[in-house]
């Protein structure tokens, strides 16, 4: 008869135990850091907005009807919710591109480009809408002259402001992919290739299932900075009421205007689509995403 082999299986308990994250040992400093940081942010983020929320609703719902009842202002968040999808779209499509590009090609001036990239980050968004107005600037632009004579006006109409915004708003995608395609690697693809894959399926395929949940937070983040985008849009916008008049710039017009429930109003709606967004990535996001 034959020997029957038996072989010990291993307790799974210290598998478990290995896998969990370590546990660190709480100090007096570990306590001071916490305060600090709920201080930080309590002090700089959740007091501010919780003011405005207040002062929003400071007489009921009177305010934001107002608000929606004012046919300016309903043009203004209608542009601004349309700027902020064309950004969303264009530094989407560029993003996930130029990010395949840095991540998996190698060429001259590599790292030239990747440190263009960040220059909308470093510069003041006031310098960016006036470096657009001298290039497409209808009177003295480099190309405004041209374009006005074709009967496309840039500067001072919707184009400009959607320019502007896609501008400032660029890098927030491209550093949320850059990193999941570093991790990602590109053995998956290797393998697809040498099985007969050809470009297009392992993009579809492999590449993007892959950095789908970096496309995600870049979304949100890219419609989030397109939505408060201040500085460069009041320079390239002209701020014409009921044309190019963004919902940013209404909230500082209202404001200065001595209307501050219509200021409070305007952005508290601006920032409750930024926090829907991200609260509806935290929900369906899986749990061991990171």
């Amino acid at each position: 008869m034959a020997d029957t082999l038996v072989h010990a299986v291993p307790d799974p308990a210290p598998l478990e135990e290995h896998r969990r994250a370590p546990r660190v040992r709480r100090t007096p400093t570990t306590y001071v850091l916490r305060f600090v940081a709920t201080a930080y942010l309590f002090l700089l983020v959740a007091w501010p907005v919780s003011l405005v929320v207040v002062n929003t609703f400071d007489d009921g719902f009177g305010s934001i009807g107002s608000l929606l009842a004012d046919p300016d202002m309903v043009v203004a968040l209608q542009l601004s919710a349309y700027v902020a999808v064309w950004s969303v779209v264009i530094n989407t499509l560029f993003g996930v591109g130029i990010s395949l590009l840095l991540v998996r090609y190698e060429f001259p001036g590599k790292r030239l480009l990747n440190a263009l990239l960040d220059i909308p980050l470093s510069v003041s968004p006031i310098v960016v809408g006036l470096a657009l107005v001298l290039v497409y600037g209808g009177r003295n632009g480099w190309f405004g002259p041209t374009l006005a004579g074709w009967g496309f006006q840039v500067i001072f109409s919707t184009p400009g402001i959607i320019m502007a915004t896609t501008f400032v708003a660029l890098p927030l995608m491209i550093r949320e992919i850059v990193p999941v395609l570093e991790e990602v690697g590109i053995e998956q693809e290797q393998a697809a290739e040498s099985l007969g894959a050809s470009a297009a399926q392992r993009f579809w395929r492999i590449t993007l299932p892959s950095i789908k949940w970096g496309i995600v937070y870049g979304v949100v983040l890219t419609l989030a900075r397109s939505l408060g985008e201040f500085g460069a849009v009041k320079v390239v916008s002209g701020n014409v009421l009921g044309q190019t008049r963004t919902a940013t710039l209404a909230v500082e017009e209202k404001y200065l205007n001595f209307d501050p429930q219509g200021a409070y109003a305007t952005a508290f709606l601006l920032a409750m689509v930024s926090v829907a967004c991200i609260v509806v990535v935290a929900i369906i996001r899986p749990k061991n995403h990171a």
